[in-house]
């Protein structure tokens, strides 16, 4: 018996270093030693080489192609020789299924299905037939594999190309933006890009991109020009490969910039409303797709199917199917579809921590700066004591738990920007809360009665302590995000007037700002205390850590680097806050039709639900006959004497079920409910809260 598990622990210990690899840096350096000396040098000439290359530089795949050509070869090795092992295990599977008899096999098939009866001639294989077989299983299970897994490798990169090419066009109006108000400004454009490149935490993808095109001037020393153009040849975004191409041309062309610029931007502006037109028109198209397939179909069926099992035959298999794995797996595949076709809303909104924690780390720098040069190491006695050892060890200490202390620092803000953190103590609190509810917990199919209600307890607590927290962050960064364009326009108005940036704060200081007005003030006592504005700014970005403040931030400091007179640059920066505050107000507007919808769906589901359970089963069981359920081991659970079929079917269990798909339907609309209003999954988990306590509520009070 052993010796049949040994080519299965052979194939554990080879796939042992793939699975390692995802978690472990000295894994994976194995397996890139392992491949690259056997696959590196028929990578190096192969033909498709420049194929694979461009989708590595579209995904910024981070190593060489030798590295991921040679570790894709290597992958697709292993895989033959693991399909291989498994081809021929399912050959000797054959072989025992067809041990039976020809007889056999004739009495249980019809007659025009006798042909199958040749099937048994397996077993009458030959020693040298038997390794063919096994040699055909093997093979054709291993190169099925090897195939599939070096298809997938490539095929991976196109997806992460598709992927970066819709965050970059998602992110590109704010940087053509940006670089049309630095421009105006009259910062010199090699240096405008630059400043870009450096602040891509806060602009996204398409900045990065631009950052490639940076390093690549600074490095090889390239001109703008050329620069550009590899740009539009390796980015995988074409509005953004025909901006570059374009802004290529009206360089060389020596046309002024800032009128192509604000062309630009207008254009891309008008793209994203019509892009958005086309989104919400699809969204709503899929909305009305899942009320219709995904909760009425469901509902339809499941009805159809719980009338035959109560009158006729037991279909509990069947709806269970539908409603544990069906439903379930149907809204997966729908949330993911809808992520696709739009980037989460609130990864736009927030600025990154790394952003905030970098913004953070500059101007503590520039406040921490040393006066003079390092005092060389002191003299005691003819030993020299390294004090600057010593601090540089404080130091490494010090940056070591700077992630902790910062947790530390502002616990509740970090809680509240990752609500996900709440689920370490919601969590083991739930699973403590269901074992002191449920214990001891019977065994067999009685247990799930036991268990349903404690642990739709505890997700309620759970989700509703997510949403909450959630929902108070989404709230702030909206409350913040509507005062910006207000702020922006007052300070070029006032900019326009005459006065310096600092007279302008001190103005706006003071007057009615709605969410930012307690964070100017602020500010303007940092530059009472004798801080810069720059730095007065950057601090107002850190402490708001706002993406759309973040990017206002940028471009008036970078903007009072270049010129003193922003005001421009203000009213760009205040037009685009707006026109995307716009847009954003337009969607949700647009969705709440189809959020009611849905919510309307779910209570007609759980109002069909209810009515089976209350009026059409008692009904059933009055006409049939029978007065009392049978006794069973769960609670409440009984049989029905099948009016025409004479069989005991269990009520009980179709009443649980009733349960169970209200929950399951009332978790999965709300999810979707979110993300079609809203663009992302966390903004469904207010909804299904909501959905699941009142179907809790109902089947708890009200049946």
């Amino acid at each position: 018996m052993i010796a049949h598990l040994l080519p299965l622990a052979l194939v554990a210990l080879l796939l042992l270093p793939v699975v390692c690899a995802s978690f472990s840096r000295r894994a994976d350096l194995f397996i890139s030693r392992l491949a690259v000396p056997v696959f590196g040098d028929y990578v190096g000439g192969s033909s498709r080489k420049p194929w694979q290359r461009s989708r590595m530089r579209a995904t910024h795949a981070g190593t060489t192609h030798r590295v991921f050509a040679s570790r894709t070869l290597f992958f697709a090795g292993l895989a033959g020789v693991v399909g291989a092992v498994l081809g021929v295990y399912v050959a000797v599977w054959l072989v025992d299924l067809f041990s039976i008899s020809r007889a056999a096999i004739l009495a249980f098939v019809p007659t025009p299905l006798s042909f199958l009866a040749g099937l048994t001639r397996i077993q009458d294989l030959t020693l040298l037939g038997l390794f063919v077989l096994f040699l055909f299983f093997g093979a054709t299970v291993g190169t099925v594999l090897a195939l599939g897994t070096y298809w997938v490798r490539w095929a991976y990169l196109d997806q992460l190309a598709t992927a970066r090419a819709s965050e970059i066009e998602a992110t590109l109006p704010r940087t053509i933006a940006f670089v049309y108000a630095l421009s105006r400004s009259g910062m010199p454009f090699p240096a405008v890009l630059a400043t870009l490149a450096d602040n891509d935490d806060i602009y996204g993808e398409a900045a990065r991109e631009i950052g490639v095109t940076v390093r690549e001037m600074d490095t090889f020393s390239t001109d703008i020009l050329t620069a550009l153009r590899h740009t539009a040849d390796r980015t995988p975004s074409e509005r953004l490969g025909e901006f570059s191409s374009n802004l290529a041309s009206v360089l060389g062309s020596g046309r002024n910039l800032p009128p192509f610029l604000r062309e630009q931007y207008e254009r891309f502006q008008e793209e994203a409303e019509s892009q958005q037109q086309q989104y919400l028109e699809l969204v709503a198209t899929f909305a009305e797709v899942y009320v219709t397939v995904l909760v009425a179909g469901p509902l339809f069926l499941i009805t159809i199917l719980v009338v035959i099992g109560l009158v006729i035959e037991n279909t509990l298999t069947l709806v269970r199917i539908i409603g544990y794995v069906g439903i379930p797996l149907a809204s997966a595949v729908f949330v993911v579809y809808i992520d696709s076709l739009t980037q989460d809303e609130t990864a736009m909104t927030n600025v990154s921590r790394d952003a905030a924690v970098a913004t953070a780390a500059a101007t503590d720098e520039n406040d921490d700066a040393p006066a003079g040069p390092p005092t060389p190491p002191i003299s005691d006695g003819g030993e020299t004591v390294d004090r600057w050892r010593r601090n540089a060890d404080r130091l490494v200490a010090y940056d070591r738990f700077r992630a902790l202390r910062a947790w530390a620092n502002h616990p509740f803000r970090n809680v509240l920007e990752r609500p996900r953190v709440s689920l370490v103590v919601t969590v083991p609190l739930g699973l403590l809360w269901v074992l002191t509810r449920s214990v001891p917990i019977p065994l067999g199919p009685s247990a799930l009665q036991t268990l349903d209600g404690p642990v739709i307890e505890a997700s309620l607590f759970a989700m509703a302590v997510f949403a909450v927290l959630h929902e108070t962050h989404k709230r702030r960064v909206r409350r913040l995000e509507r005062a910006v364009p207000d702020f922006l326009d007052r300070l070029a108005s006032v900019n326009e007037a005459g006065m310096t940036v600092v007279e302008s704060i001190q103005r706006v200081a003071g007057t009615d700002l709605g969410g930012l007005e307690a964070e100017v003030d602020r500010m303007w006592r940092d530059i009472q205390w004798g801080t810069d504005a720059s730095t007065a700014l950057q601090r107002l970005a850190v402490r708001t850590r706002v993406r759309m403040v973040s990017q206002a931030v940028t471009l008036i400091t970078n903007a009072m680097d270049a010129s003193g007179d922003i005001a421009p640059v203000l009213r760009i920066a205040a037009d685009e806050a707006k026109e995307t505050r716009r847009l954003r107000r337009e969607r949700r507007q647009e969705m709440l039709t189809y959020v009611l919808v849905i919510y309307i769906s779910v209570l007609v589901f759980l109002g069909i639900v209810a009515a089976l359970t209350v009026a059409f089963i008692p009904a059933v069981q009055e006409a049939a006959g029978v007065g009392t359920a049978t006794p069973s081991s769960a609670p409440g659970v009984g049989g029905l004497a099948g009016a025409f079929s004479g069989s005991e079917i269990n009520t009980g269990a179709y009443e649980l079920l009733f349960f169970h798909l209200s929950a399951i339907q009332a978790v999965c609309s709300g999810i979707i409910a979110g993300q079609l209003a809203e663009g992302g999954t966390a903004d469904g988990i207010k909804h299904a809260t909501g959905l699941l306590a009142l179907t809790y509520a109902v089947f708890a009070f009200a049946l």
